[in-house]
């Protein structure tokens, strides 16, 4: 049968757009699927203080500048959701919509989606004051009073973020300490429009005039329960990988995610993953590069054997 593509990488993010850089670069027919915007969450994200040699950074823009890398040596840009993977000596990759590709190799770079706090209210009001992007709506809530659940990195930094626009940021953590790094801790200690509320977790959205109007929060000691005025909530709890369309392949652990080899190399010959959304200990852009370096190696390697 006919071959399409040499390699299909299912994932434009970091490490997918990275990926076609090597893989096109090799001289390897590539197409690279994204059911979004080209980025992943780098548009999501405010600034990028930790990539070598870029200081400080929009993720958006960054982003910008990866895609245009991407497809400089002739990788192709395709819009795609995907359903199902088929293994074969051939791979066939199907889509949502029926639309079917086939590669000698495929790359995985899915990476992760934002994890829900799954309390009353929060999927009616998504969109009406509930955000999972700061950089997205953040600018919607000037003068007004945001919420952020969480502390990680991501947490505090969006919450830097909302304070050039809101007038008050809350970041809600279940415990009394903050898991992010020092360094983005020492600036929330010096933001005065950031009020901690520490110990406390969300258990309900409240409703206003159709949008949010105020969340309820619960002592994780007390079980006492507050209600705190807020226009928006902007949940930061983590996140899942965005890998269930490969679930019968038999390549990932009990959470989800893809188990691969120093090569980026899972169980079955030809699929290859990277990124986040493979079992690995630090997500962050850097690494998501790397991981889609070697990928592309290895699929070069793979097909020209």
């Amino acid at each position: 049968m006919d071959v399409q593509y040499d390699v299909v990488i299912i994932g434009g993010g970091p490490a997918g757009m990275t990926a076609a850089i090597y893989a096109s670069r090799a001289g390897l027919k590539v197409a690279m699927l994204e059911k979004e915007a080209p980025g992943g969450k780098l548009i999501k994200t405010f600034e990028i203080q930790n990539y070598p040699s870029i200081k400080e950074m929009n993720g958006a823009d960054l982003a910008y500048q990866m895609f245009e890398h991407s497809t400089h040596f002739g990788a192709e840009y395709l819009y795609g959701d995907i359903a199902k993977i088929e293994d074969g000596e051939v791979k066939k990759i199907i889509a949502a919509d029926g639309t079917e590709y086939t590669a000698h190799a495929i790359i995985i770079a899915t990476g992760t989606k934002e994890r829900l706090l799954n309390i009353p209210n929060e999927d009616k009001l998504t969109g009406k004051g509930v955000s999972y992007c700061a950089v997205c709506d953040g600018a919607f809530f000037r003068d007004k009073v945001v919420t952020v659940i969480g502390g990680g990195n991501s947490a505090l930094e969006e919450s830097l973020y909302l304070t050039q626009f809101a007038s008050q940021v809350n970041i809600v953590i279940r415990r009394d300490v903050f898991r992010a790094e020092p360094i983005i801790q020492s600036k929330i200690e010096q933001e005065s429009k950031i009020n901690l509320i520490k110990k406390h977790i969300p258990v309900e959205i409240i409703e206003q005039d159709g949008k949010v109007g105020a969340i309820v929060l619960e002592d994780v000691d007390t079980k006492e329960r507050m209600t705190v005025e807020t226009k928006a909530v902007f949940p930061y709890i983590g996140a899942d990988p965005n890998t269930e369309f490969a679930k019968d392949l038999g390549i990932m652990d009990k959470q989800g995610y893809i188990l691969v080899d120093e090569n980026m190399e899972t169980s079955v010959k030809g699929i290859f993953a990277a990124g986040d959304c493979i079992s690995k200990v630090l997500r962050q852009v850097i690494t998501a590069c790397g991981d889609g370096a070697v990928a592309a190696q290895s699929a070069f390697h793979y097909i020209k054997g």
